[in-house]
């Protein structure tokens, strides 16, 4: 593959080009916790295959990476952010309004998002996404009444479950892992509420009553790092933590996937959509830094090779669940050339 010359405008091209060329000579790299390690492992394989200085890269969350990102073009702002969703119109409107118009977005593949556990608890873990609800929202339903959460123990929401206390570590509001969860957990598993059904409630009603955590204790919000989530599940057995796919996937040996609805997380429930809690993965480029950032084309020629989308690629070796050879072969063209993305509007 190479590259096409790149549409860039005269004025954005100059603002890098004063501050950049001269000031920076790594590339600069932001967002999802999820994205992180798949960017890192992209990162050590261009230093490896080129002898260039290794990208810096920080994991910021999604939102996070989103602003810091759209601030502007220069040598002050990053390259490039992960995302685990896709950008929203608040945040291209943010882009917008500092100039930062000419981005290329790359669907780079899909990832499930796990509950897991510590191999030493010795229940066989299945839940559904109501009971998931029930046991992490704020606000649930008790005896026909919308009230705040007074579930404790996971038995208090079934018997079949253990009596043992609700403890489930996961992400904070600016991350992309907890905007999916919501929407894919949370609303889902609030719909299937009976009181939901038989209320007759919309899209709309569950959106604004079933999107907040509780924070009284049972959820714990344990930031951006995921590898933290990793550590406490070590040290409490009774604990379950929310994280991307591949924090399980290399972490099989002390951890064992929580299965939902009776399917359990793998690689393949993920890829055929049998395990209902999965989402896209994005990196989102700035087209006015390239062939200015050094080694910035060639970073992204790496991130979009075979070597690492491919099936059987390192990515995939670490939990990334690839795009068909068809998708996967659009979105390479379209990155390789630098196609800008739509506007977002909605």
């Amino acid at each position: 593959m190479s590259f096409t010359k790149l549409s860039v405008s005269v004025l954005a091209l100059a603002a890098v080009s004063a501050t950049a060329a001269a000031a920076r000579d790594q590339i600069s790299i932001v967002g999802s916790s999820t994205v992180f390690p798949y960017t890192q492992a992209v990162s050590e394989q261009f230093a490896n295959n080129t002898g260039s200085p290794s990208p810096i890269v920080e994991s910021t969350g999604t939102g996070g990476g989103m602003r810091i990102f759209c601030n502007g073009i220069g040598e002050g702002f990053p390259d490039i952010t992960g995302a685990s969703r896709a950008m929203k119109a608040s945040e291209w409107a943010v882009c917008e309004e500092n100039g930062v118009t000419d981005v290329t977005e790359a669907l780079i593949g899909f990832d499930g998002l796990s509950l897991a556990v510590s191999r030493a608890n010795d229940f066989d873990w299945d839940l559904s996404l109501s009971e998931i609800y029930l046991a992490l929202a704020a606000q649930v339903p008790v005896e026909g009444e919308w009230v705040d959460n007074p579930y404790s123990k996971w038995s208090e929401i079934d018997s079949r479950l253990p009596d043992t206390d609700i403890v489930v570590l996961g992400p904070p509001p600016t991350s992309g892992t907890r905007d999916a969860f919501v929407e894919l957990a949370m609303h889902v598993g609030c719909e299937e509420l009976e009181y939901v059904q038989e209320g007759g409630f919309d899209g709309d009603w569950v959106e604004e009553n079933c999107s907040r955590m509780r924070t009284d204790g049972p959820f714990v919000e344990a930031g951006e790092n995921d590898n933290l989530i990793v550590q406490r599940l070590d040290s409490d057995p009774n604990a379950l933590g929310i994280f991307g796919y591949s924090f399980l996937y290399e972490n099989l040996d002390n951890l064992k996937g929580v299965n939902i609805n009776g399917t359990e997380p793998t690689i393949d429930t993920i890829a055929d959509k049998s395990y209902p809690v999965s989402r896209p993965l994005y990196f989102y480029v700035k087209n006015a830094h390239r062939g200015v950032i050094a080694g910035l084309n060639e970073f992204v020629e790496e991130y979009m090779s075979e070597d690492a989308l491919a099936p059987g690629g390192y990515l995939s070796e670490r939990g990334l669940v690839p795009l068909n050879n068809e998708r996967r072969a659009e979105l390479q063209e379209r990155v390789m050339n630098g196609v800008a993305m739509e506007a977002k509007t909605e």
